[in-house]
């Protein structure tokens, strides 16, 4: 069975990462580090899930979820993603933007 796209999240109120980008042509080792920051991320105290999507154009949101600001601000500062942080400036991103919101209600379509 494949695993579900969505993240199975807890009632709100959480909070979201949104993390908007535009990929360059260069790949410098990026998808085994986007690989290994899913699964620092989800180590992380706080981490409640991602949600990920990619285009062919290179563009790509993803989306991740966490308890609070303090988790949030964590694991910005989390070494391992420091690093990853500054190499997809150098090499990876053209261009992005990070937003971050509060999750007051969220609902779904039932299966």
């Amino acid at each position: 069975m494949t695993p579900s796209p969505f993240a199975q999240l807890p009632e709100p109120p959480y909070y979201s990462v949104i993390f908007s980008s535009q990929r360059t042509a260069r790949d410098e080792g990026y998808g085994e580090t986007a690989d290994r920051m899913l699964a620092l991320a989800a180590s992380q105290p706080g981490y409640l899930g991602v949600e990920s999507a990619r285009g062919a154009d290179g563009f790509g949101i993803t989306v991740s979820y966490w308890a609070d600001l303090a988790s949030i601000a964590r694991w910005k500062a989390q070494a391992e993603h420091r690093q990853a942080q500054d190499k997809g400036q150098q090499f990876w991103y053209e261009h992005y933007e990070l937003r971050i919101a509060r999750v007051e209600r969220a609902y779904a379509k039932a299966t």
